[in-house]
């Protein structure tokens, strides 16, 4: 397993050691123990899997409070996964760091809770899949505007299919403090 630092401290790219022959391929989607040996040790309660057309964007998603890291990768399929680094006092807060993931390149990306997260499908049909670190809370449900100029995410879609919750989110700075997870040190 390789992990793989971002511009954003705490958010990896790992990459599994992938075993291949004329038959196929194997390979460790998670591991604990092999993450922990690299300072993650996330506890996982919840797994979803999505499906998405070329074009569909999901997101910017969090929750807070009760908020989820998530360790997501692409089954079928070939996306742009972008995080936004949303905490209160954080040195980095706004900014942003994004991964292309595939099926092809068997990537995880590894988000951790404070960050927002969304994705954009580049193939014609994305099978996308995610542990997470705390159950969804519909209370604690939340997003911020895919195209928020603040954030100035460089998506590879100028006019992505999305869900009426994210075509209507709040831009970062319209977002109550409070609806905000605090960075802590």
């Amino acid at each position: 397993m390789k992990v793989i630092e971002t511009d954003l401290p705490g958010c990896l790219v790992i990459e599994p050691q992938v075993f291949g022959d004329e038959r196929g391929f194997f390979f460790e989607s998670f591991n604990q123990d092999k993450l922990a040996g690299h300072g993650l040790a996330p506890g996982f309660v919840q797994g979803n899997v999505s499906s998405s057309s070329r074009g569909v964007l999901r997101g910017l998603h969090y929750q807070w409070p009760n908020p989820q890291g998530k360790y997501v990768s692409v089954l079928e399929g070939e996306v742009w996964d972008v995080a936004v680094d949303i905490r209160r006092g954080s040195p980095t807060f706004g900014q942003w760091t994004g991964v292309h993931l595939s099926a092809d390149n068997k990537r995880h990306f590894w988000i951790p809770e404070g960050f927002a997260h969304g994705f954009v499908t580049l193939s014609e049909r994305a099978l996308f899949t995610y542990l997470c670190t705390a159950t969804y809370d519909r209370e604690a449900d939340a997003g911020i505007r895919w195209d928020d100029p603040r954030l100035a995410v460089d998506w590879p879609a100028s006019e992505p299919l999305l869900s009426p919750k994210d075509a209507r989110a709040p831009f970062l700075d319209e977002v109550d403090e409070s609806r905000l997870p605090v960075y802590v040190p």
